[in-house]
């Protein structure tokens, strides 16, 4: 036999029961309820109705006549309409070539002016994706135009025009370009100068790249956009590029646009 002794019962919580006094309380809050609900109808149906306010609104004020002819503003010439202008030729808007430099006849992505998409889009270190992109964005049409000048300068002019819409796709797409232009790796590794005019366009100058038994290359590139059009200007060299050589193909490029 275990005398080991037996510890404490262990406790077990019922549920508690109701009883006569909370059965009484339930019934007595349930009547005032009831009561309650049929004294308010009452006196809501002995009130006279109440008017709801129209639906209509008031009416529009328009002019007793139309302006005269003579007096009806005229419409915006081809020069002050943007979409005139960029909705005939893109090619068109793109700037003339500088004196001293030659058509570069070796751009083989360019053909009469235009340029395809996917063509653009190999432009760029992950074209796949950045074509992707540019579908998306609904990009309309690219043109541009690419010198030469001396032994290794070469230029290129691109005007990326996007449809007009809800959303500022240019204005958007350049300001993805000029975002990681500040990082060392894929841009310029500096913050730019602002392009006179531009609103937030931008011109970098790049770090000199070196490579053993390669000559070195100095780029630079102006990143802006005025209304549908994208505007991605680049220059490229076996010797030092001025900030002014940059500026000036943007300012001149803005300018017809």
């Amino acid at each position: 036999m275990d005398d080991t002794p037996a510890g404490p019962p262990a406790v077990v919580v019922h549920p508690r029961r109701r009883g006569r006094t909370a059965l009484l309380i339930g019934a007595a809050a349930l009547l005032g309820v009831s009561v309650g609900t049929a004294v308010g109808y009452g006196i809501q149906a002995e009130r006279p109705p109440t008017r709801l306010p129209a639906l209509s609104q008031a009416e529009l004020a328009y002019p007793a006549k139309a302006l005269p002819v003579d007096k009806a503003p005229a419409p915006l010439p081809a020069s002050q309409d943007r979409q005139v202008r960029t909705g005939g030729d893109l090619r068109e808007l793109v700037m003339k070539r500088p004196a001293g430099w030659s058509d570069d006849e070796d751009a083989g992505s360019l053909d009469d002016g235009w340029m395809s998409v996917d063509g653009y889009a190999r432009e760029f270190d992950e074209p796949d994706s950045h074509l992707e992109y540019l579908l998306e964005s609904d990009i309309r049409r690219v043109a541009g135009a690419a010198w030469k000048k001396g032994a290794y300068r070469q230029a290129d002019v691109r005007l990326v025009q996007f449809r007009s819409g809800a959303i500022a796709e240019a204005s958007s797409y350049a300001d993805g370009q000029r975002s990681y232009m500040p990082w060392t790796k894929d841009g310029a590794g500096n913050e730019g100068d602002p392009v006179k005019g531009s609103g937030s366009g931008r011109y970098y100058l790049y770090p000199v790249e070196r490579k053993a038994g390669y000559m070195p290359s100095y780029r630079a590139r102006a990143v802006m956009h005025r209304g549908d059009i994208m505007v991605d200007i680049n220059v490229f060299d076996t010797e030092p590029i001025a900030k002014k050589d940059i500026r000036t193909l943007a300012e001149r490029q803005l300018e017809l646009l």
